[in-house]
């Protein structure tokens, strides 16, 4: 499953350095907007200590973790819906992404300019909502004037389409992201092609100085508190300390260093899990001596599903999964071992997968 998360903020807030540490690809870090004019795309491997449980029990030739993509969208400014700055070319780059990574800069710095003149958090958030929530208006009001013309001729289904579509727009008149618009879940199909903006699902992350890595600042307090309205979460981190801590290439070095400022674990580990998580995945196993693998599925995939990640063929000629709890595995160390103590379920095609399984498909095509 290719599935991407867009990186956004205003120009200067952090986001190319970011990007630079999350991942190989190096986009221009510059001090001066639109400096990444191309979003930039970086493969970022999912951390998972299973996966070194997995490979320490099997041994195997090859270990392959699973993934996301990181896209680095050029900065926005005011207007942008207007087709300001850079905005088509961002907005088209956003829509095709499947979650939000919002970069808000809660940190000074006088070397640094800032578009808006001074550090405002809640400025910088609501200059991108307002120019999300225009262009979703926008999507919005195109298709009510489509959808009228049949919901007057009768038309019931135009009629309930019309008023979900009225809900959105009055939500988003008044200044709410659409994901915060409750609707019944059926009736999202209402706006499911328009494809709206804001009805990604979000994280925050807050990018502080060195001295607020551990214990944040007024300007993380102040993001907090606005995105609680959304039940969003907020990630703190420092994007420069980051990219330097991701040129570690051992580990003792890295853990050492994270030690220096008090922290057990990179922000980066918990941005990339945090995305994982924000975008409903979880993650399965397949593990022999050829190879170790983690395979990234939605949460409440069922077994033949799960399968076709791997292959179609697969899901189309499934016939049972052989399941293995990796506490199981731990304990008995291999699989013959699972198999004599009688851990191996052997599961059918409405097994429900669960985060952490290691799986043997077996099917017929």
């Amino acid at each position: 499953m290719a599935l991407q998360c867009g990186i956004v903020g205003l120009p200067n807030v952090g986001k190319s350095t970011l990007f630079n540490a999350l991942s190989s690809a190096k986009a221009e870090a510059a001090n001066f907007p639109f400096c990444t004019i191309e979003p930039n795309v970086g493969v970022v491997s999912v951390p998972d200590k299973r996966l070194q449980i997995l490979e320490g029990l099997v041994n195997p030739q090859r270990v392959v973790p699973t993934i996301i993509e990181f896209v680095d969208i050029a900065g926005l400014v005011k207007g942008a819906s207007k087709g300001e700055g850079l905005g088509n070319k961002f907005l088209a780059n956003i829509r095709e992404v499947d979650a939000i990574i919002h970069v808000i800069r809660c940190f000074d710095d006088n070397n640094i300019v800032h578009v808006a003149g001074g550090v405002d958090p809640i400025f910088d958030k609501e200059v991108i909502d307002t120019e999300l929530q225009l262009k979703d208006l926008e999507s919005i009001d195109k298709k009510i004037s489509r959808i009228e013309k049949i919901a007057k001729s009768g038309d019931a289904k135009a009629k309930r389409e019309l008023e979900v579509l009225n809900q959105f727009k009055t939500g988003l008149q008044s200044g709410l992201n659409a994901r915060a618009i409750e609707v019944d879940k059926e009736d999202l199909e209402a706006v499911r092609d328009l494809h709206l903006l804001t009805i990604k699902p979000v994280l925050y992350v807050a990018n502080v100085d060195e001295s607020s890595i551990l214990t944040g600042n007024q300007y993380v307090d102040q993001l907090k508190e606005k995105v609680k309205e959304e039940n969003a979460e907020v990630i703190v981190l420092c994007a420069a300390i980051e990219s330097q801590i991701a040129e570690f290439e051992d580990a003792d070095e890295k853990a050492m260093f994270l030690g220096e400022y008090g922290l057990d674990e990179s922000g980066l580990n918990k941005l990339i899990s945090g995305a994982y998580s924000l975008l409903n995945l979880i993650t399965y196993f397949t593990a022999g001596v050829q190879e170790v693998r983690a395979w990234t599925i939605r949460r409440g995939w069922k077994a033949p599903q799960a399968a076709g990640v791997i292959h179609t063929d697969f899901e189309r000629g499934f016939i049972k999964a052989e399941v293995i709890k990796i506490s199981d595995y731990q304990n008995f160390k291999t699989e013959a071992g699972c198999r004599e103590n009688g851990k191996i379920a052997i599961e059918g095609k409405e097994y429900v997968v669960q985060d952490g399984d290691i799986m043997h498909f077996r099917f017929n095509v």
